[in-house]
């Protein structure tokens, strides 16, 4: 196995162990661990050794094709110092007891269920007013860390694209994609190839059956 055919992510882990910068595109990370390993295998001295037959078969194959596409593959993981992440660790634990707020009447009526926070109004309205068994309504004091504010759970700043163009100068170690849902799945499907040239993470990638001339 060699370097072109591991993860963005999974370079980043050796380059991370050998105490090596981390930014760039997939060839510089490829050329970067050249540059600072010897010429035997890399991939083959960290492996240890094992006593094993690996003498098989033709037909006792392991996996099959369709397989390979099931193996789980580690998703990419921001670079982000100790205060941050216990900020980001605080803002969780302040979600979980946070209530879930609901519009005024949401049992009634199941267009408003499956809306958004509105505030109530009206001078009768039960909500408003904060009477018993009424959901609570937002306020000032459900808000979280400012420091974080914005940032993905995983830490990640979101940035929102609609081309393969505004991929350009966004830091991988700090900053991923999400493409917007008004994108057809040949731009798609190029903005889901240049992320991965770049090593950038896309949060709301999808399987895209590519046939014809999306490839």
């Amino acid at each position: 196995m060699e370097y072109e055919d591991m993860t963005v992510a999974q370079l980043k882990e050796l380059l991370r162990e050998a105490n090596l910068p981390v930014s760039g595109n997939k060839s510089v990370l490829i050329e970067r661990l050249n540059e600072n390993t010897p010429n035997d295998s890399p991939i083959e001295e960290s492996v240890e050794e094992e006593d094993f037959d690996d003498t098989f078969d033709e037909e006792d194959d392991f996996f099959d094709d369709d397989d390979w596409d099931e193996i789980h593959t580690a998703r990419q993981k921001p670079v982000l110092d100790d205060e941050t992440k216990a900020r980001l660790a605080k803002r969780a634990a302040q979600m979980k007891k946070q209530p879930k707020f609901r519009r005024q009447e949401w049992y009634r009526y199941y267009r408003l269920s499956r809306s958004g926070w509105r505030k109530p109004k009206g001078m009768q309205s039960k909500q408003r007013l904060n009477m018993k068994y009424r959901t609570p309504m937002a306020r000032v004091g459900y808000g979280k860390i400012s420091a974080v504010r914005g940032l993905h759970p995983s830490g990640f700043e979101d940035i929102l694209v609609n081309q393969p163009s505004d991929l350009e100068g966004l830091d991988p170690e700090r900053q991923a994609i999400r493409i917007s849902a008004t994108v057809g799945n040949r731009k798609r499907a190029r903005i889901h190839d240049r992320a991965d040239d770049l090593g950038l993470r896309v949060l709301n990638r999808r399987k895209i059956t590519r046939k014809g001339d999306i490839q």
